[in-house]
């Protein structure tokens, strides 16, 4: 097919923070050094931020060096921690506040800032613009542009094409955005990563990535409930049967930010993560504050949570893989946003030096060497042992060894614990396994999925090709339904799957147009049938300050 093609110094797909971190600095350098690039962003959701679904306390230490004056130049950062407190809740019912020496330090967070890491988005791309950089959102990266075995860019999707494969009166091919170099960014299970790091073996002989499932509500709530600045975070109840914790943050104007990341190596195939997260509002340490609220957002993100030990390679020839769409998250922290900001810094540098030479897809061997000698590779080196012990000891001992590493031994214990097995494969056969009823929701504190899908400002153009693919159809009924219950109904927050009955035959249907992009399926799928792809430009969730 003839395309229309650009031509970049360097194309960056993805407007997280780690996409938008490089093309600043990348901008900053070129400024400095009087030298014109051409910098180009790329971005699936309707508009910078769109996509963007964090907690998220934010440490700024990565943006201490991108933008040492970020408080002058404006940076939505306005809500400093005030407490931190931290809870074992026992039951429905009861709960038991755990002291700083009981609690890994990685977890304090004094000095950090309760933010909306899509209006920090934002205003980061506002400062690319500014530098110079085009940013394109609404363009999904669909396939990679590769060439004598180098990453020469990427081709944005179709538009205009129908469920069937056909072109339709709006049609408009893709276009190709060919770069010197190609950052990926994509976030958690990005489409094009997962594909790079199989092509490039970047994964080899390191332990498989282990994922959670983050779910996030806003919530408005009276001002006599309100503390702006307090942390909670909780562990224990209600995942009886996975790891996992929740947190509710204290926001400016009267909100709360409220969720539960509940981790993918669970077993049960019953259970639920979403209706685990609305039975833990219900628990007092949640309820007191959220109360006579009102809910007005909701969304839900795979995280990529395997640190360390399951950090693929981040070089390939003609590009980078960056941020979470590597794994660089610390789970000790609950927190990725600085460190994958730190990854597009050290990209930026290799970047800008290897086209100061005028080199031109070769791979980046410097930003290894960066990577080792930065803050970043201590941070997650220090933290390797913390999503391991909460998988082997549970989360009680597990927590008490992580508790004695990062305090005691400042997270070089001579151990090196890790967790070999895919989170895909945990899932045992229902027969082993008992059911989980869970209390119908009540509309007050808990919701149903349509209901909350609704608040995510999820659209699809209906009539597109499906982008959750089955690469086998029979395998959902004949397999999954017969040894699992089929649990893609239940680990998908959004009631994307269901299982109807079709001439007195059990299907699965896909909801497409109800995806609000989590990724859950393309990870805990147990016959790893469902591939996820982009869908149209623009689609998705709108997230207005997720």
């Amino acid at each position: 097919m003839e395309r229309e093609s650009m031509e970049f110094d360097v194309v960056i797909v993805g407007a997280g923070p780690s996409g938008l971190a490089t093309a600043c600095r990348l901008a900053q350098l070129a400024q400095e050094k009087q030298q014109e690039l051409m910098i180009c962003v790329v971005e699936k959701g309707s508009e910078v931020g769109a996509h963007i679904l964090s907690g998220a306390v934010f440490e700024t230490r990565a943006l201490d060096e991108l933008f040492p004056d970020w408080k002058e130049k404006g940076a939505p950062l306005t809500t400093q921690v005030s407490e931190d407190h931290i809870y074992l809740l026992k039951d429905d019912n009861k709960a038991r506040k755990l002291a700083n020496f009981m609690v890994p330090k990685t977890m304090h967070n004094q000095g950090n800032y309760i933010v909306s890491m899509g209006n920090v988005c934002r205003w980061l791309a506002e400062q690319a613009e500014q530098l110079g950089v085009e940013i394109f959102p609404g363009f999904a990266a669909a396939e990679l542009i590769l060439e004598e075995n180098k990453v020469a860019g990427v081709i944005t999707g179709d538009m205009g094409v129908d469920a069937k494969g056909e072109q339709k009166d709006s049609y408009m091919p893709g276009m190709e955005l060919r770069a010197k170099y190609t950052v990926f960014a994509e976030g958690c299970r990005g489409h094009l990563g997962k594909q790079l790091i199989e092509k490039f073996d970047l994964n080899k002989g390191k332990s498989p990535q282990h994922y959670a499932i983050g779910f996030k509500e806003i919530w408005d709530v009276p001002a006599e409930q309100h503390q702006e600045g307090l942390v909670v975070h909780t562990a224990g109840w209600p995942l009886s049967e996975a790891s996992g914790g929740g947190y509710l943050y204290h926001a400016e104007n009267n909100q709360i930010l409220v969720g539960l990341i509940v981790d993918l190596n669970y077993q049960n195939p019953y259970l639920s993560p979403f209706d685990e997260f609305q039975r833990l509002k219900h628990h007092p340490v949640y309820k007191q504050y959220l109360e006579g609220g009102k809910r007005v957002s909701y969304g839900a993100r795979a995280i990529s949570k395997g640190g360390f030990n399951s950090l693929p390679k981040m070089t390939f020839p003609g590009g980078l893989l960056l941020g979470c769409d590597a794994g660089t998250l610390n789970f000790a922290k609950i927190k990725g946003n600085h460190t994958a900001m730190k990854s597009g810094l050290l990209a930026a540098e290799s970047l800008f030096e290897a086209l100061t030479q005028e080199k031109q897809g070769e791979e980046l061997t410097s930003f290894t060497e960066r990577f080792e000698q930065s803050w970043l590779y201590d941070e997650l080196y220090r933290s390797r042992n913390f999503g391991p012990a909460i998988h082997k000891l549970g989360t009680f001992w597990g927590g008490a060894f992580n508790t004695l590493d990062q305090n005691w031994f400042g997270g070089k214990l001579p151990v090196n614990l890790k967790d070999e097995h895919a989170d895909h494969e945990q899932l045992l056969p229902k027969q082993q396994c008992q059911k989980i009823e869970y209390s119908k929701p009540d509309g007050e504190l808990s919701f149903d999925k349509l209901s909350s899908v609704f608040l995510s400002n999820t659209n699809h153009e209906e009539d597109q090709p499906c982008h959750l693919q089955l690469l086998d159809n029979s395998v959902p009924i004949k397999v999954n339904l017969e040894k699992y219950d089929e649990p893609a109904q239940r680990y998908c927050p959004a009631g994307v799957y269901e299982i109807v009955e079709e001439q007195d035959c059990p299907k699965l249907q896909i909801n497409a147009q109800n995806c609000v992009h989590c990724k859950t399926c393309d990870i805990k799928d147990p016959t790893q049938n469902i591939r996820w792809v982009v869908p149209e430009g623009a689609g998705g969730p709108n997230y207005p300050n997720m």
